[in-house]
């Protein structure tokens, strides 16, 4: 092994210090869900030495969340592989032997992810009754043809006119409702379902896109985000094998589990509290104590670093940017996460002893007739459950049982958490009779449901761009600290990575995974002269 030191003592270049000449430089990455874990993988494999984990909870995976009940394994996190082409995740699931016992009707294919691309949506109504299916495919087709003009805004840069208010929701709404009405084949019946229909597929838009409502989400961006072509994937075994096939190389000495991180404090020449973080410390060695970054943990542990690549939630830096680091963020940077969107999207798995629905239904569509004309989609608490768009049936059967997955969102998935899991069972059972039209379901033998909202290490599912955000508030978040690119400066001292932090892929596990190596890219370049010389 060949070993060098920087041969240059000016103080003009803030790599060539004293410090750094002696010593690789100390990253320490915050979170060791795919964005963290895909960070420290590359840094290590690319000869860094001096790398730290810092992960709040008690396990690795971050929104990952694989729960093994008897044989199967149930995703209370991320599910699907969105696209293979390109998708470092897909490949990491395919070159690793995780897609063999995947069967061809969990490759789903079009917008929305199902567990089976097989089968039929019943689409009920809270009547008991069944919406035809030449209705429901009508209805689908309009509405796909609405959300075709929501992409076409950003992609084709297209004017939005003031009556939309720069709202996915509130324009498709509008469109389809048009539509609706105006068609002169339908009968004022069939009128009435389809515009039922418009709120049931905004909710399992919401779902989608985990805000609220859709009428919190952007229409001038919504074209940016990017889907990568090819289906989506189920991983049989569990999504956590991704996260595990990421953490294998890394050293069990390098993640630090429940160790839960208080303040970053940072920007050495502009805050004396680095000082007396030092002081605190009095048994750091002196080159510790002149540390541009330092760690403080909620052990009263402080950490001294060069750099800190910081990857909570959107949600997390929403409740805690300003206590999370001092100095505080720069204003622009603090407007983009306040601008930004999070919410919740939650699953609550029922398990049956025996099927009541019939073999060729792949998902159970809740459409409440009384919200023909609604606009809002938000209900009183105690009305939380109208927010549930669907039950999809899991599948296969011989690897689940006979299992069925909720989906919910916005606040009201906030108030499904707080309640127990009784009420819950219950609750859902006797919507379930409701449209069904069969009051002989029997409750569940099982439930098992997520609670992301609550979570205070992430405050919510994953990102959307709001109204009034925007692609260029995703790349302020992700612009290291500090700015100013002055020589006595030392740069990227704070990092930022995870879904939230990528323009294109926000929302999904390969935007986590992209934008962590993208910091460990960073790293890479800046120090490459350094690594060059040790290997």
């Amino acid at each position: 092994m060949q070993s060098c030191e920087i041969s240059a003592d000016s103080t003009d270049d803030p790599l060539s210090s004293g410090l750094r000449r002696k010593r690789q430089p100390r990253i320490v990455v915050i979170g060791a869900g795919l964005a963290g874990l895909s960070a420290a993988k590359a840094l290590l494999e690319s000869g860094f030495t001096d790398v730290t984990v810092l992960e709040a909870t008690d396990r690795i995976g971050g929104r990952v969340q694989s729960v093994k009940l008897g044989h199967a394994t149930f995703e209370l996190g991320a599910t699907w592989i969105h696209g293979s082409h390109g998708n470092p995740v897909y490949h990491l699931a395919e070159d690793n032997g995780l897609l063999e016992e995947t069967t061809d009707g969990e490759r789903s294919v079009g917008r929305i992810s199902l567990y089976s691309k097989n089968g039929v949506a019943y689409h009920l109504t809270n009547n008991g009754q069944r919406i035809p299916k030449d209705v429901v495919e009508e209805f689908s087709d309009l509405y796909n043809e609405v959300y075709n003009l929501t992409q076409e805004f950003f992609q084709r840069g297209k004017p939005v006119n003031a009556e939309s208010q720069n709202s996915v929701g509130v324009f498709t709404r509008d469109v389809v409702r048009k539509r609706v009405k105006a068609d002169p084949d339908d009968t004022e019946a069939v009128k009435r379902l389809k515009l039922a229909m418009i709120q049931q597929y905004l909710k399992v838009e919401s779902c989608e896109s985990s805000s609220h409502s859709m009428d919190e989400v952007s229409l001038s961006e919504f074209g940016e985000w990017t889907e990568i072509p090819g289906a989506h994937h189920v991983i049989p075994c569990g999504f956590i094998k991704i996260v595990e096939i990421l953490a294998r190389s890394i050293p069990k000495s390098v993640i630090q589990l429940r160790k839960p991180v208080k303040c970053i404090h940072w920007n050495q020449s502009v805050s004396k509290e680095i000082e007396r973080v030092a002081d605190h410390n009095s048994d750091l060695p002196e080159e510790n104590k002149s540390s541009d970054v330092f760690v403080e943990c909620e052990d009263c542990e402080f950490i001294p670093a060069d750099h800190v690549i910081v990857t909570v939630s959107l949600g997390v830096l929403k409740k805690r940017h300003e206590s999370l680091f001092h100095p505080r963020l720069p204003e622009d940077k603090v407007m983009a996460i306040e601008k930004l969107g999070i919410n919740t999207t939650d699953k609550i798995f029922l398990e049956f002893e025996e099927p009541f629905w019939s073999s060729e239904c792949n998902s159970i569509q809740f459409v409440w007739e009384d919200e023909a004309e609604s606009e809002s989609l938000t209900y009183p608490e105690e009305l939380w459950y109208k927010k549930i768009c669907s039950f999809d049936v899991l599948y296969p059967p011989e690897r689940y049982g006979h299992v069925l997955s909720g989906w919910i969102c916005g606040e009201e998935a906030l108030i499904m958490e707080k309640c127990d899991d009784e009420t819950v069972a219950e609750t859902c059972t006797e919507m379930l009779r409701k449209f069904t039209g069969n009051p002989n379901i029997p409750k569940p033998r099982r439930i098992l449901r997520s609670s992301w909202g609550s979570n205070p290490h992430f405050r919510g599912s994953y990102s959307y761009t709001q109204v009034g955000s925007s692609g260029a508030d995703v790349e302020k978040l992700a612009k290291p600290l500090p700015y100013a690119e002055s020589s006595k400066t030392p740069p990227m001292q704070v990092m930022f990575s995870g879904e939230a932090t990528h323009r294109k892929y926000y929302s999904t596990t390969h935007g986590a995974v992209l934008s962590g190596q993208r910091e460990a890219a960073r790293l890479i370049e800046m120090y490459q002269d350094l690594l060059q010389c040790r290997t």
